[in-house]
């Protein structure tokens, strides 16, 4: 693929990889604790947590960007302080397009786990808390097997939507070659430029690609881990 790639679509398709798998990493623990706490607990602002999560799904993704640069820029609300007190910055940074990819991906995320946690018998935690289990060690060694294949297919979808995103990114780190511009934008910066319709096809077939191959690992995953589960 390096030979069939140039230089600058090759950067693109690692920096897109670098940035989905940071962002699917990152979100995983904070994506378990919100569906957790949507599919079992019942607290004030419940629904209202539930639209928060979701609202990457509904806002035009630029909306989303342009919400994250307000926040997370250099004079946002919240970046201005990371910036001073700890020298984080994410706008226009790679890791910026970490936590754009991050909140765009995290519905997707937390809705397949929501389904999984929903799905496990409540009896059965149950069952494990009259033998006299902590309920952590509970949620470990019942729950947690249980939900094992919705957790590897949301971590898989959330990857793939990391790949795929683009308005988010694009509006709060730019398009920055070699610092952020992702396979998205490359494809878009090509299509702005004569003649750059061969090096946008070549890298639409690997997004295309790398789709493909994260939806059938998804289900290949979870399919062997649920047989296991069943079998054990």
């Amino acid at each position: 693929m390096t030979d069939w790639l140039s230089p600058e679509e090759w950067d693109a398709v690692r920096l897109s990889l670098r940035v989905s798998f940071w962002a699917t990493l990152v979100s995983l623990p904070f994506g378990l604790f919100i569906a957790h706490a949507l599919a079992r607990w019942r607290f004030p602002g419940r629904q209202l947590l539930n639209g928060l999560v979701h609202l990457p799904l509904i806002l035009p993704p630029v909306v989303t960007g342009y919400l994250l640069l307000l926040t997370f820029g250099r004079r946002g609300t919240v970046g201005q302080y990371l910036d001073q007190w700890f020298g984080i910055v994410f706008a226009f940074r790679w890791t910026g397009a970490v936590l754009a990819a991050a909140v765009m991906a995290f519905p997707l995320m937390v809705r397949a786990m929501r389904l999984a946690i929903e799905a496990v018998d409540p009896k059965l935690e149950q069952a494990g808390s009259t033998l006299g289990a902590s309920r952590p060690w509970v949620w470990l060694t019942v729950t947690l097997p249980l939900i094992l294949p919705g957790v590897i297919a949301g971590a898989i979808l959330a990857f793939a939507k990391a790949m795929g995103e683009f308005g988010a990114t694009i509006t709060f780190v730019s398009n920055i070659p070699g610092q952020t511009r992702t396979l998205p934008s490359a494809i878009y910066s090509f299509l702005q430029v004569p003649g750059g319709e061969s090096g946008a096809a070549r890298l639409a077939l690997v997004a295309i690609i790398i789709a493909m191959a994260a939806l059938l690992l998804s289900e290949w995953v979870s399919r062997a881990v649920a047989r296991r589960i069943a079998g054990s």
